[in-house]
């Protein structure tokens, strides 16, 4: 039996395939690169150069849908998944800072389980949002972004599928334990102004 041309077929196939591979993770690590940028920028309050990032970020996530277009099998792969919710994850913090409603899946381009893992993954950040937030003393912007955070939470609750569809599950479970551990630290800053305000009253009575 003369296998030579199946073989030959298969192996022009798999060549092609590598080389869009390859091309494919060099897209994905900068995606991660970009988006990790852009989250710090934020944190640290530079929207410009946040902005700057994501819009790169943005071009790429693009240019890799473009490129994977006959190939689903690659596109739906953990590391093309792990440059999504990466983006997804820098894109949607860099909207809540700016107050602006969150974008649809359909509208970004990116498939609906990778976004809602990069959901999952934005409550870590908005967690340190609260943290910051309390190390500068402004309370009211850290309570409010709990409350923000408890809230996608619970949304985030309502996505009960099998991990085959969307592996949710430990994403879920790392953010209830980040709301639980927020919760706590808000209210020890809370308690902590609290008797702070107190003292200066009595002092300013006796005084």
């Amino acid at each position: 039996m003369d296998v030579s041309k199946i073989v030959e077929e298969i192996g022009r196939v798999l060549d092609e395939k590598d080389e869009v591979r390859e091309k494919a993770l060099k897209i994905t690590r900068e995606v991660v690169r970009l988006s990790g940028d852009t989250i710090k920028a934020l944190h640290r309050k530079d929207f410009k150069l946040a902005e700057e990032r994501l819009e790169k970020a943005e071009t790429l996530v693009g240019q890799l849908r473009e490129l994977l277009e006959y190939h689903k099998d690659i596109y739906s792969s953990g590391y093309v998944q792990t440059a999504h919710q990466e983006f997804v994850e820098a894109l949607l913090f860099y909207h809540y800072l700016k107050g602006v409603e969150f974008p649809l899946p359909r509208e970004i381009g990116i498939p609906e389980a990778d976004y809602a893992l990069g959901l999952g993954d934005l409550i870590g950040e908005l967690r340190r949002h609260v943290l910051l937030a309390m190390l500068e003393g402004n309370l009211e912007e850290a309570e409010k972004t709990y409350i923000d955070m408890e809230h996608i939470y619970e949304e985030l609750m309502r996505l009960d599928y099998p991990k085959g569809l969307v592996n949710l599950r430990q994403k879920q479970d790392s953010a209830r334990k980040l709301v639980e551990r927020t919760l706590e630290d808000l209210t020890r800053a809370k308690l902590t102004k609290e008797l702070e305000d107190k003292i200066k009253e009595v002092l300013q009575d006796e005084s």
